[in-house]
């Protein structure tokens, strides 16, 4: 099978990582003027799988709603047997300072860039729900660390859960049981980045506002993240690039919800192209069509649009 030089450098790269970044998703950071990483890969579904669509998910690194951006009409609960699909490994990187910890809630990602290594460490995250929401335009730092967490609901959410006939304790106490997890990094006074106790919310809007990841990912984190890190969310659902070579890159995910109205709509929440983006996208050469439907698909892929 042929491979790109960037997929071999991706692959070379995620190798050299993996004692230290578990199953992450490494990506060689590419000169100051790129923000294009990675390949996309194809995968074949087995004859016999009956494997829900998070045990893909789970194995290449990815979130469920990268998937089902990627792969629309794909069943989330029984992929067919025989069918391919598409792991969305190449994607622009936000448009901010390459350092610390970014948090796009939009595209439901975690970069990590580690000091030192010129490399970028992409983990799938689960975010707040539609009115817990996680933070979207935020910087912060990793203020401290606990291995073992317990959580601590407030009044509003054991009414909550008691409306639903569970009734939580005052304190959670610590273990695998626990919804955050084994371990927590706790940024601000109200959020932290944690683990989780079902992975099937990675990729969703799940949580009362903080993010989750799976328990290798936050392990990984808790080990590798010094306390003091800069901390930095955004909510980046299009992103653009203008690479070396002058090739311009649209990636589209779908928008969060900004409200109970569009959040049951059956119409998909509208794309608002931010002023960066627009300015990649003023150019004679670009292909307007192209365009136009990178915006329909949303399939959260780098696309080509020039």
């Amino acid at each position: 099978m042929k491979m790109s030089i960037r997929a071999l450098l991706t692959l070379f790269t995620a190798l050299a990582a993996f004692s230290q970044a578990a199953f992450a998703v490494v990506y060689p950071l590419p000169a100051k003027d790129s923000r294009l990483v990675g390949e996309n890969i194809q995968i074949t579904v087995p004859a016999d799988s009956k494997l829900p669509l998070e045990s893909f998910a789970a194995q290449y690194q990815m979130g469920l709603s990268n998937m089902l951006e990627a792969n629309p009409g794909v069943d989330p609960f029984l992929p067919l047997p025989g069918s391919t699909l598409t792991i969305p490994q190449q994607l622009i990187l936000p448009d901010t300072p390459r350092e610390g910890i970014i948090i796009n809630s939009a595209e439901m990602r975690l970069y990590y860039y580690p000091k030192g290594t010129k490399t970028v460490v992409v983990l799938p995250i689960g975010i707040g729900q539609l009115g817990k929401d996680t933070p979207l335009n935020w910087i912060t730092s990793v203020q401290r660390k606990k291995d073992g967490p317990t959580w601590t609901p407030t009044a509003k959410m054991r009414e909550e859960y008691a409306a639903d006939g569970v009734i939580l304790p005052p304190v959670y106490p610590a273990g695998p049981d626990n919804p955050m997890g084994l371990y927590a990094l706790y940024v601000g006074r109200l959020y932290a980045i944690h683990g989780t106790n079902a992975n099937f919310g990675i990729g969703l809007r799940v949580s009362h506002g903080c993010v989750r990841l799976r328990n290798d990912d936050i392990k990984y984190l808790f080990d590798s993240v010094p306390v003091g890190t800069r901390v930095q969310f955004i909510n980046e659902p299009v992103k653009a690039s203008v690479e070396p070579d002058g090739s311009r890159y649209l990636e589209v995910h779908n928008p969060l919800s900004a409200s109970e109205e569009e959040l049951k709509s059956k119409e998909p929440v509208p794309i608002t192209i931010s002023e960066s983006v627009g300015k990649v996208l003023n150019d004679p050469a670009i292909n307007q069509s192209e365009v136009d439907a990178a915006i329909r698909a949303r399939s959260g892929m780098p696309v080509r649009v020039n």
